[in-house]
């Protein structure tokens, strides 16, 4: 019997269904990790204004720091969740994360805005428990479409935060520290939901039947199995830049002043290094010692996978989400600045923070059907990696055409300025038009990714899922630290050839699962 509803059709809106009933409940847990998440981007230039120990340079940390810990983090809760189940560990995590979340709100100090936001970041690793918990519920032939639901409807969330968090900040709340409140009571809405998700939310194996409810519990938390040598080294060389993310961050903190001295002192960042580096060689050491006697007495045929697809969809996700999540992070400030010259009538700037945070918002809105979409198609066609292919080529030429947006203005104290390509609000149009068809691909492309990594080996979808969402956080990293160096014209040009790069990873590395379609 199929595990949607009794005549095998997907009915989104069967409320009867329990399985329906969790895509809701889970759907909505990812939608208010991403609204705290990225509560911090629309108001980045309220915040520059308001605490005057704060620079442009300072800001572009910020937004460094934000998807910093999730690297780990989805790592870390992927095997969690795999050992102790989504319901427990989804939250408890929303529980958690509103006391960085209302530190950062309050935080009156650089390095506590940084402390803060660092820590916040682990919020983004909730995204890798709703996968794992749809992908118990529902069956391969569905697996697209209630993944894609899922992650688009919850990382509307982004977008949300866009509009709504100056909204609260300007409109309900007002005055000075308005935009503190309107942060503060996203975690607060955050952490209570954590508390209903727990009570209201159930974890089904895909293994029980309809009259057992309880979670079947991974063995341990090691390293993922691999099914070959070629798969250990594999594993080995992709585990990396999972640390090397970490590094980079360090070395960015490192570089930057805070009254007159570096934030963090040269001691201190070669000590990252070495723990991260001693961090990177346990990790191996622990690679081996899980898999190393398994191969040398063979592992089953029934347990193998391709290790390769795995990394595959690494490469896209830092493609797709990696990019998503730095322009999401850029996104207001871009609009803002590169449209600040268009006036209207009486003379005044159309562009607002308001406004700049609701055309910015557009980029994710549109995950709302983009992402489902991707599921979907991913689900309709006869072959999951050609759809890969097409949304990554469609990635490229987005953020191609997102590179034409602004043009080249003059350089003013050594800083790039931006310009509209063309005058006139028709061109603002335009603009936002080219950023929702950009988007239509990255979030499709982030669909079609977590259609698959259900269907590699769902006995360690947690580990797979956690490691491939960490990807899209080191894509991010990598992202936005050469943001910090280059204009937004040359970024997305930038992102638009990382694209191009995955496509030819994808093409040569990914390979359709078996089953891929079936019905149980």
């Amino acid at each position: 019997m199929d595990a949607t509803t009794d005549d095998g059709k997907f009915r989104l809106f069967d409320f009867s269904k329990q399985e329906i009933r969790v895509l809701h409940l889970t759907w909505v847990a990812f939608f208010l990790t991403f609204f705290v998440w990225f509560n911090f981007a629309p108001l980045a230039s309220t915040i520059l204004e308001s605490l005057s120990f704060l620079t442009p340079k300072h800001i572009k940390t910020l937004l460094i720091c934000n998807v910093a810990l999730t690297i780990p983090g989805r790592v870390v809760i992927g095997a969690m969740v795999d050992k102790f189940g989504p319901r427990k560990v989804f939250g408890i995590l929303m529980v958690v994360m509103a006391v960085p979340g209302l530190m950062f709100a309050f935080g009156d100090t650089f390095t506590q805005l940084v402390v803060s936001r660092l820590l916040l970041s682990v919020i983004g690793a909730g995204f890798v428990i709703g996968i794992r918990m749809t992908g118990q519920w529902f069956p391969p032939k569905h697996i697209g479409r209630a993944e894609g639901f899922y992650a688009g409807w919850g990382n509307f969330g982004s977008a949300a935060a866009a509009g709504l968090i100056p909204v609260l900040a300007f409109t309900m709340f007002g005055g000075e520290d308005g935009w503190r409140w309107s942060l503060a009571t996203s975690s607060i809405l955050c952490a209570i939901y954590g508390v209903i998700y727990f009570i209201f939310a159930r974890d089904l194996p895909k293994e029980g039947a309809t009259k057992d409810y309880h979670f079947v519990a991974a063995k341990k938390m090691g390293a993922m199995p691999v099914s070959s040598y070629k798969d250990l080294i594999q594993y080995i060389v992709w585990s990396f830049p999972l640390y090397g993310a970490l590094g980079v961050l360090a070395w960015k903190l490192g570089g930057l002043d805070v009254d007159g001295a570096p934030m963090l002192s040269a001691t201190i960042v070669n000590a990252i290094y070495v723990v991260l580096i001693l961090w990177y060689f346990y990790t191996v050491y622990g690679i081996i010692k899980e898999n190393l006697p398994a191969l040398k007495k063979g592992v089953p045929k029934e347990e193998q996978y391709s290790w390769s697809s795995v990394a595959a969809l690494n490469s896209t996700y830092f493609a797709n989400f990696g990019a998503e999540l730095a322009v999401v992070s850029m996104l207001p400030w871009f609009f803002l600045t590169v449209f600040e010259p268009l006036k209207n009538e009486a003379g005044e700037s159309i562009m607002t923070v308001t406004l700049a945070g609701l055309v910015a918002g557009s980029f994710a809105f549109i995950n709302l059907i983009a992402r489902p979409l991707g599921g979907y198609l991913s689900d309709k066609m006869t072959n999951r990696k050609k759809t890969m292919l097409i949304y990554m080529v469609g990635i490229t030429i987005g953020f191609f055409l997102m590179g034409l947006i602004p043009k080249y203005g003059e350089v003013v104290d050594g800083v790039q300025t931006l310009l509209p390509q063309f005058d006139g609000i028709w061109w603002l149009v335009v603009a936002v038009v080219i950023t929702m068809f950009c988007s239509m691909f990255v979030q499709g492309a982030e669909g079609a990714t977590f259609a698959f990594v259900p269907l590699i080996n769902h006995k360690i979808q947690g580990k797979i899922a956690g490691m491939a969402g960490a990807y899209g956080n080191v894509g991010a990293v990598v992202y936005l630290t050469i943001y910090s160096f280059v204009d937004a014209k040359t970024f997305f040009f930038i992102v638009a050839a990382g694209a191009a790069i995955s496509f030819f990873f994808c093409w040569y590395m990914l390979e359709e699962p078996e089953d891929s379609f079936g019905e149980e």
